[in-house]
């Protein structure tokens, strides 16, 4: 055991009773139980020394602070008692038995109480750590560090100066594990005073350890070196010599501590002794705020100047420092830096181009400079550390000292970026180095990799930049796995520089995506996908869908996403998009996206020369992978849609082999899709509308169809149950109207759907994103708990079931009574549900078949098609018999003359925009009508990138032309023209409805507003 318990246990009034004046010193383990004694003898008061006036005690009294101290030494029982060799002092003489006799006694207590509590301010630092390891729960250790703490405490409070580093050193080590240790923080300042080199060190390391900027220790520096009130203590005074003791009684400790943490490092920085030099230098250099560098900045630049290069060092890495705290104080170290640049020394060298390159981030000013005086230099370095002899202080692997090379080449990229001459200077020496280095060891790679990424930065040629692609390449041959990613991780940058370089090394890197290594392979795979072009998109999609079938389940969805992409995105061929997309849907379908196979669904609509064709490969393919959900629901969709091309190998390709499939056999494989055990609710109502459209197909099993669907009158699954028993209803009572209920879905405007695609996944990103969208007046800012509704995308344009009330974005949801926009393809527009009540499924049911409309009450329909400017969209017409089957459910409007002049209106008007229709009718054409759209700018700023959208409902065709311009002028300058081309194809029956949408830009932000027309005039 130490001695710091046996100082902070007896010392103090027990010694002053015993009327004991001596000095603790060393105090070996002490021993002690029941029934055993330890002889305590005083030795010599030779050896008492004051640490404040440095006497002799015995050649005088102690100082009056160390008076209760004393000077023991303990020994084992066995062991004969010394005697003392040295008289007592003056004045202090006792009868010596009655001294031992007290001494021995307390020392005989103090053994007692040690063996309950074996921590005190005296435990050794590795006893410490073997106590805290040695803990199996952190409850045992959580006690270990309380009692070790407040031991510290205890010393801390009669101020033990013996163990003072001893005790910052098991502080340094109870603050890494976590712990409270802002009480030692004094102790620092203590130890920094002190003037040996052990204890400096140890209050420095402290010091960096226990305090930041952000410490009121050192926050409030500055303001004590200036404002300091006058005559605060004796320590102002004499604080070398009286401040360590203020601390103990003084009021203002805390600010005497902030003056004396600077006036220390202050003093520090112009010792004689290099070593405490460093020490400050360190300290400063790690925890120093803006305040405390302006003030010790001019210290800092005169020891830049220094003779000595191990304080050049830490000088240059403390102005970093500085400059980053303060960067307007960067010009004052830019000659010092240049100059620096000049040494021999390494770590000088090192230091100096580091602080090169944070002046240059600094300012602007310092860059130019730097680069102007610096360039040559850097130059000089790099060709002399590339072509020294062997030096074995610098040598690593065989090359002499690759972290010079490092900072050199990131600074010449940083001068060589956007500067074309200081490129060209340093092309040579980057080229030197790209070749002569050697790339078997990692050493080397580090600086062929730095040299590469300069490279890359700068303004090089392209032989050089194609020399540096080759260099990645090598790396992707490597063995080491972290080579090989950062050469794909330079790849991607180098795409944007020179493509075709990468592009002959893409076999290598095609080879990298079948790599063990789950890093690689994503960034391997993102990089093909940035390799793909309209050349290479073929071979490179088949060899990226055989690595599919053959790839660890993890890596299936990114890998699916990326097929799935390069071939909507470079496909020319709609046979070869079809034949890519079936392999995917049969090696990984459970992976791909609702969007991928929806998209798939609306080409082969479109596609009607490849009906037959895909229905049959699908149809084969469910035989063989029925375990994939996605390939599931398209094939089931294919075979309600075109089951008899399947039964008929109509539309066969020259390519394709007849294959035989009966009525039973489609129904038997939609039947067995809707009874497998994994299938999900939505491929089970996908099935369910296959086989109601089946039963119109193939009339002679439609008994069999509907046996099948009334099997799930009863399922739990509520959207099955109703599914079931509707079209049971259908195949049942609803014989008339089957046939033309069942037909076809109409071709679905791939324009719109991809418009549409595209809309919704811009407002998923939206949604995603935690900040508020910006509006007119600035940003909304909502309780907590509230969340701002997104941007409307542009399919919200497709919603005309509200009225002007604000239209917000909805998942689209399906309804219990939504089964006939399903089952006849309408439900692809989202709906809101934010408008009036909507119309129920027999409303639909008669708009769609045009047999009829709701009451003028219930709003517009809810139905509406997107119609991007150019384009027209083509419906079919009204069936007239239809109509005079159920005549009488709707209310006509009364026909207006062809010759009625109708009133301009205003469309729409906020704050900022007003528009304005007219309208124009050509003789002959009732159904046809032009509005003339007529914009006004009504603020004082101009409207840029100005976009005007509209939507209608389906019976509606709607062409957009040109606007006049896309510029708005302020004030209502001038206007903006666009013409609109409007047939309603129910005129008579269905008034106008529309929905309109205007972005711009106002100042480089982007604006938008979104409105409803219902105030068309009647008779359009």
């Amino acid at each position: 055991m130490g001695s710091g318990g046996l100082v902070d246990f007896i010392g103090g009034a027990r010694l002053r009773r015993a009327g004991i004046e001596a000095r603790l010193g060393d105090v070996g383990p002490v021993r002690a139980g029941p029934g055993r004694a330890a002889s305590v003898v005083l030795t010599g008061l030779a050896r008492r020394t004051c640490p404040q006036n440095g006497l002799d005690a015995s050649q005088g009294p102690l100082c009056n602070s160390h008076r209760h101290d004393a000077h023991f030494q303990i020994h084992r029982p066995s062991s004969p008692p010394l005697s003392s060799s040295v008289p007592p002092a003056p004045g202090d003489e006792i009868p010596r038995r009655l001294a031992l006799d007290s001494v021995e006694k307390i020392v005989e207590d103090f053994a007692m109480d040690l063996a309950i509590n074996p921590f005190s301010s005296g435990t050794r630092l590795r006893d410490m750590i073997r106590a805290i390891r040695a803990c199996k729960t952190a409850a045992e250790e959580r006690a270990v560090v309380r009692r070790e703490c407040a031991a510290i405490r205890a010393a801390i409070s009669e101020g033990d100066q013996d163990y003072r580093h001893r005790n910052m050193a098991k502080l340094m080590f109870i603050h890494m594990l976590g712990y409270p240790t802002h009480f030692g923080q004094m102790e620092c300042l203590k130890l920094i005073a002190a003037a040996g080199f052990p204890e400096k060190r140890i209050g420095y390391l402290g010091l960096m350890l226990l305090l930041d900027e952000r410490q009121e220790v050192l926050m409030l520096v500055t303001n004590s070196l200036k404002q300091y009130p006058p005559s605060l203590c004796l320590c102002f005074v004499f604080p070398a010599a009286a401040l360590p003791y203020c601390f103990d009684f003084c009021q203002n400790s805390m600010l005497c501590s902030e003056y004396f943490a600077v006036l220390n490092v202050d003093r520090d920085l112009n010792h004689s002794n290099q070593f405490i030099v460093g020490l400050a230098l360190c300290a400063l250099g790690n925890i120093c705020s803006a305040e405390m560098a302006r003030d010790l900045s001019p210290e800092v630049e005169r020891l830049l100047q220094s003779r000595e290069p191990n304080t050049k060092k830490k000088a240059a890495l403390c102005s970093i420092r500085i400059v980053r705290k303060v960067p307007d104080l960067a010009e004052n170290f830019m000659d010092s830096a240049v100059s620096l640049l000049k040494e021999k020394h390494h770590g000088v060298l090192i230091s100096a181009v580091q602080l090169c390159t944070e002046l240059c981030k600094a300012s602007k000013d310092a860059l130019e400079y730097l680069r102007k005086n610096c360039l040559e230099g850097l130059v000089r370095i790099l060709r002399d550390v590339s072509n020294s002899s062997y030096a074995p202080e610098y040598d690593i692997a065989g090359i002499t000292d690759p972290f010079l090379h490092i900072r050199v080449l990131k600074l010449m990229r940083v001068f060589g970026q956007g500067d074309a001459d200081c490129s060209e200077f340093v092309n040579d020496i980057l080229a030197q180095v790209a070749t002569k280095t050697e790339s078997n060891k990692n050493a080397g790679n580090a600086i062929l990799y730095e040299c590469v990424e300069t490279i890359m930065g700068i303004e090089a040629t392209s032989g050089l930049r194609v020399l540096a692609i080759n260099i990645l390449g090598r790396f992707l041959s490597n063995r080491d796995n972290n080579i090989r990613y950062v050469a794909l991780n330079m790849l991607m940058k180098a795409m944007a520089v020179d493509t075709q370089a990468v592009q002959r090394h893409r076999a290598t890197i095609l080879e990298c995506v079948k790599d063990a290594d789950v890093s690689i392979r994503k960034r391997a795979l993102e990089l093909v996908y940035l390799l793909v072009n309209d050349t290479n998109a073929k071979p490179l999609t088949k060899e990226l869908v055989d690595y599919l079938e053959v790839s660890d389940q993890d890596f299936k969805d990114d890998l699916t996403a990326k097929i799935c992409s390069i071939v909507e995105k470079f496909s020319q061929d709609k046979l070869w998009y079809l034949d890519q997309m079936f392999k995917v849907l049969s090696l990984a379908g459970n992976y791909v996206k609702d969007d991928v196979w929806h998209a798939l669904i609306v080409l082969m609509s479109n596609a009607s020369e490849l009906q037959g064709y895909s229905v049959r490969s699908l149809y084969k393919a469910l035989q063989t992978c029925g375990e994939q959900e996605s390939l599931v629901r398209v094939t089931v969709w294919c075979i309600g849609e075109y089951g008899e091309m399947l039964v008929n190998n109509i539309s066969m390709l020259d390519i394709e082999e007849p294959i035989t499939v009966t009525e039973s056999d489609a129904v038997d494989a939609v039947e067995v899709s809707l009874k497998r055990y994994s299938a999900d609710v939505t491929t089970r109502a996908m099935c369910l509308v296959s086989l109601l459209k089946l039963s119109s197909r193939f009339p002679p099993i439609s008994e069999r169809i509907k046996e099948i669907v009334v099997q799930n009158k009863g399922n739990t699954v509520l959207e099955l149950q109703q599914r079931s028993i509707e079209f049971s209803s259908i195949i049942q009572r609803h014989q008339s109207i089957k046939s033309s209920l069942l037909e076809r879905m109409p071709v679905i405007d791939e324009a719109s759907y991809l418009v549409k695609r595209a809309a919704s996944t811009q407002a998923t990103i939206s949604s995603d994103k935690s900040a508020a969208a910006a509006t007119p007046g600035g940003s909304l800012k909502l309780p907590n708990g509230l969340a701002k509704p997104p941007s409307a995308p542009l399919a919200d344009l497709l919603d005309l079931s509200s009225d002007d009330a604000p239209v917000t974005t909805s998942a689209p949801t399906t309804a219990p009574n939504d089964f006939l926009q399903d089952l006849l393809g309408i439900g692809l527009a989202d709906t809101s549900t934010t408008g009036g009540v909507t119309s129920g499924s027999t409303d639909i049911l008669m708009d769609l078949l045009s047999i009829g409309s709701p009451p003028v009450q219930n709003g517009p329909p809810t139905v509406s098609n997107f119609s991007p400017p150019g384009q027209e969209t083509n419906l079919p017409s009204v069936t007239p018999q239809v109509v005079d089957l159920l005549d009488g459910l709707s209310s006509i409007t009364p026909l207006a003359d062809e010759n009625t002049a109708y009133p301009s209106i205003t469309a729409f008007q906020s704050a900022t925009l007003k528009i304005t229709f007219n309208f124009k009718k050509q003789p002959g054409k009732s159904q046809e009508t032009t509005i003339h759209a007529s914009f006004t700018n009504l603020t004082s700023s101009t409207f840029t990138d100005f976009i005007f959208q509209a939507a209608v409902p389906k019976f509606i065709q709607l062409r957009l032309d040109p606007a006049s311009s896309s510029t708005l002028t302020a004030s209502g300058n001038n206007s903006v023209t666009q013409s609109l081309s409007v047939t309603n194809n129910q005129h008579g029956q269905k008034p106008l409805a529309m929905r309109i949408r205007v972005s711009y830009k106002v100042n480089g932000e982007a604006r938008l507003e979104q409105g409803q027309i219902n105030n068309f005039p009647a008779g359009l």
